[in-house]
């Protein structure tokens, strides 16, 4: 894993899920926080924006994958 992520808040509201993450992209040695929403299985963000992200992709996809799996985990 090229990054470090870490989930600082996250809340329910209905079908949503509304995340705080801080990411560390060790590729791009920069340290990003930001809200993301999962909506169903979608994942909604800047962040994660394969245009938008200011991400590596691996990184990003990183991001994406270990988010998943952590509220598949806990859903």
């Amino acid at each position: 894993m090229k990054c470090q992520i870490t989930v600082t808040d996250f809340t329910e509201q209905g079908t949503a899920i509304y995340i705080k993450i801080e990411v560390y992209d060790h590729q791009k040695k920069h340290r990003h926080q930001e809200e993301l929403r999962f909506l169903g299985d979608l994942l909604y963000g800047d962040l994660v924006h394969p245009k938008k992200s200011p991400l590596s992709e691996e990184c990003r996809l990183d991001t994406i994958a270990y988010l998943k799996q952590y509220f598949k985990s806990i859903g």
